[in-house]
């Protein structure tokens, strides 16, 4: 019946239950579990999850790795939670904030037995619900039951794992005249994913001949630098560069990528600079929290791109990975164009480590 969630559906639905402490069911073939989002989880849920079995803290190899906790499964481990961890202990493994001040006293117990597949879904699930990459995970006997008794989302794992692996369609939804400052030609472009995700936007600048490369930027929202001007990055003065350097050739395409943080949320984001004022660069802030180096997708802009009817670009860019990512995509880099722009005494550090560990080409 067509009014029955589909995957997609449900997986949009279980994000939105992971950001309000709702916890959600995940089962295979092989078993289920009850997972909950450590960020959002609060005291008697954590009480109920302990009733209901034993329940492990989920973090990704990344997080593992600063806590000194084996990650046997890999990509992550599975912290025992002890019976006497409250939600302070809980919320002390998934958030490093205090790390330097409050070390985690250990060894920390990880699990080695039983598969773990259904706890790197539940983490992947966090991760695109833009929150901390860990979850509190409790084994059932009967998910079915579980979830049907407490009225919780329940997720196939086998069916909803090539949704999470490819990225979502693009449709797109509108467009309109918008002359902007850098140019009065412009259009706005206004393309929307079908797992319900956030909306992604292209400015055209003239009318680019569809069957030249055309001057493109593929730019990440970043609120604090594109709106408040900040100074701990060059984000700002990128975008408007770019669109200035568009406005003077009359004709280029700026793609608005709605994946702030590279990729981890402006929440994440603060976390990532509140970890830099204690003296960690933007990696390894990044790390700490249990994300790796860039979580952002860019073969979002070949998408986009592709949809507008460009084939080739004339690439504003620094980052040899976006030149990668089009040409693997379909989209041909013409040429590579330079934006260096707005380097600073307090983004020196954050520029330089772009350099040196992300290959940036500054």
């Amino acid at each position: 019946m067509s009014l029955i969630p589909d995957t997609t559906e449900l997986l949009a639905r279980a994000r939105a239950d992971l950001r309000m402490g709702v916890p959600v069911v995940l089962w295979n073939r092989d078993g289920g579990i009850l997972a909950i989002a450590a960020e959002t989880l609060d005291e008697p849920r954590l009480n109920d999850m302990k009733a209901l079995g034993n329940p492990v803290v989920a973090i990704t190899a990344r997080r593992a790795e600063t806590l000194k906790a084996r990650a046997y499964d890999g990509t992550l481990a599975r912290v025992d939670l002890p019976a006497s961890a409250d939600l302070s202990w809980v919320r002390a493994i998934a958030d490093p904030a205090d790390d330097l001040r409050m070390p985690m006293k250990g060894p920390l117990q990880t699990r080695r037995q039983g598969d773990a597949t259904l706890h790197a879904m539940a983490i992947a699930l966090a991760k695109t619900a833009r929150l901390l990459p860990a979850v509190v995970a409790v084994t059932l006997d009967d998910p079915s039951d579980t979830a049907s008794r407490l009225g919780l989302t329940r997720i196939n794992a086998d069916l909803a794992q090539s949704h999470l692996d490819l990225r979502s369609p693009l449709n797109s939804v509108a467009h309109a005249r918008l002359p902007i400052q850098a140019a009065e030609r412009g259009q706005l472009h206004i393309f929307r994913p079908e797992d319900g995700s956030e909306e992604h936007f292209a400015i055209e600048i003239g009318q680019p001949d569809r069957g030249q490369p055309v001057l493109a930027r593929l730019h990440s929202a970043c609120f604090t630098g594109d709106v408040l001007g900040s100074l701990k990055c060059d984000c700002g003065p990128q975008l408007h560069a770019a669109l200035h350097q568009m406005g003077t050739e009359g004709a280029g395409i700026l793609l608005y990528l709605n994946q702030e943080g590279r990729g981890i949320g402006l929440a994440n984001k603060m976390r990532a600079y509140s970890l830099q004022d204690q003296g960690f660069d933007t990696v390894e802030a990044n790390h700490r929290l249990g994300f790796e180096d860039d979580e952002r997708d860019f073969r979002l802009g070949a998408d986009i791109l592709r949809r507008l009817g460009f084939s080739s670009v004339r690439l504003l860019t620094n980052n040899p990975a976006k030149i990668a990512m089009m040409e693997k995509n379909g989209v041909s880099v013409a040429e590579r164009v330079p934006l260096k722009v707005g380097e600073n005494r307090h983004n020196a550090g954050y520029l330089a480590t772009k350099a040196a560990k992300s290959g940036h080409m500054l």
